[in-house]
């Protein structure tokens, strides 16, 4: 089975650590151009350019935080590598102090609809309008990265569970509209993966114990078990998949 990505074009949010950066070396694995941001991890971003090589790798600041510099960040893109195939929307912000609906508060519930949301509706009205003009068949892809969360819930999170939840409604609904131009639009929705923010949860033992014990596989994912069903969404082996939601996370969704 040949996962090519020859000759195709992605942007990756998020994409200096944890699940970005694994799904910006197997697209670049893959044969595809990638561009990445980065919010202030600059250190790793250009490690990354380095390991994957600059004439197939490119990474960009930008403050993915409500609407207005999505559309830079996808222009950013095309003029780097000419084109936009794929549109990974991976970048996200999980508040890990517990926050009980009472006692959260309002510029919590507004910076997590910024960045989880607000940013994502940009970025993907930005990239489906160029992809329209490109044509081809297929147009183009585009992922988005939910959660678990955003199928049962979180308590103590519900800013975040609410995103994860909209980003799916948005994937059902966009499938429709978009399948008459040739775009393609699924979710992958991760569990527990040991990442950078996830860490402070799964580094407390109670905590890790508690996590572990509610996932059939008895562990928690990595970012290459995540970079991988992102990448085989993009290929001609997803050709008949759109508006799908794909669960990676240990069977912790059957038993929530």
């Amino acid at each position: 089975m040949n996962l090519s990505l020859n000759s195709k074009v992605a942007l990756i949010t998020g994409g200096s650590r944890g699940i970005g950066a694994a799904a910006v070396r197997l697209f670049v694995q893959a044969g595809a151009k990638v561009v990445f941001n980065y919010h202030s991890a600059k250190g790793q971003a250009d490690d990354l350019v380095r390991e994957c090589g600059a004439d197939h790798c490119h990474a960009l600041q930008c403050d993915l935080e409500g609407t207005e510099s999505a559309g830079k960040l996808v222009a950013a893109a095309i003029a780097r590598f000419g084109r936009l195939d794929i549109l990974v929307a991976n970048h996200g912000i999980w508040p890990p102090e517990d926050a009980p609906i009472d006692r959260m508060s309002d510029e919590q519930w507004r910076r997590t609809i910024a960045v989880n949301l607000d940013s994502v509706f940009s970025l993907i009205k930005h990239s489906v309008g160029h992809m329209k003009k490109q044509g081809g068949s297929p147009a183009g892809h585009v992922v988005l990265v939910s959660s678990t969360a955003g199928q049962r819930g979180e308590a103590f999170h519900c800013d975040y569970a609410a995103t994860k939840g909209a980003l799916i409604s948005m994937v059902k609904g966009l499938s429709t509209e978009l399948a008459r131009d040739r775009i393609y639009i699924n979710s992958v929705a991760p569990g527990w993966v040991d990442t950078d923010m996830s860490a402070s949860a799964l580094n407390d033992p109670p905590t890790r114990a508690k996590i572990f014990g509610a996932i059939p596989l008895g562990r928690v994912g990595t970012p290459e078990e995540i970079a991988g069903p992102i990448l085989f969404l993009c290929t001609p082996y997803a050709g008949f998949i759109t508006g799908e939601v794909f669960n990676v996370n240990g069977g912790a969704v059957l038993v929530g």
